[in-house]
């Protein structure tokens, strides 16, 4: 019987909405299980997540039978739900609409998962908007600025 072999490698980039730093670095381990556990579910393999107070990166392992909207949608939805139920913040917190994804080759895996892990020292140097725009260009990618996301100045 014929099978379906894949490696696709996606990095998942998305923003609090308005950038505002809402994601509490005391509950940033509790989300990572919990974002975790929305991307097995799935079928996808996580291979790093950092959620930072006003962004989040995801490096997963995906397959090829799942839509990579739908897939962002989902687990933007819950884990908003999720943050949101905990009461971490006061108001409602928000994603923010759209979002960056970005293709890599398995050569690549132990770079990103290190860039990934990394982001507090990035961070030091760049903001999230020099690094998103970085990312934009490195790929290649035309955009234009009112189609970024919503930057708090």
């Amino acid at each position: 019987m014929p099978n379906t072999f894949s490696q696709i490698y996606l990095q998942f980039v998305f923003a609090v909405q308005h950038r505002q730093n809402l994601i509490p670095k005391e509950h940033k381990e509790e989300l990572h299980k919990y974002i975790t556990g929305l991307v097995q579910n799935r079928k996808a393999k996580m291979l790093a997540i950092n959620c930072m107070p006003d962004h989040t990166h995801l490096f997963v392992g995906f397959k090829p039978t799942v839509l990579i909207s739908d897939f962002v949608k989902e687990i933007k939805v819950e884990s908003n739900e999720f943050i949101n139920n905990q009461g971490w913040v006061k108001g409602k917190f928000n994603w923010q609409e759209g979002y960056g994804v970005f293709s890599y080759s398995q050569s690549h895996i132990d770079a990103v998962v290190k860039y990934i892990l990394n982001q507090e020292r990035h961070h030091q140097k760049r903001t999230f908007k020099e690094e998103y725009i970085e990312l934009l260009e490195k790929f290649q990618i035309s955009f234009e600025d009112r189609f970024l996301f919503d930057f708090m100045e």
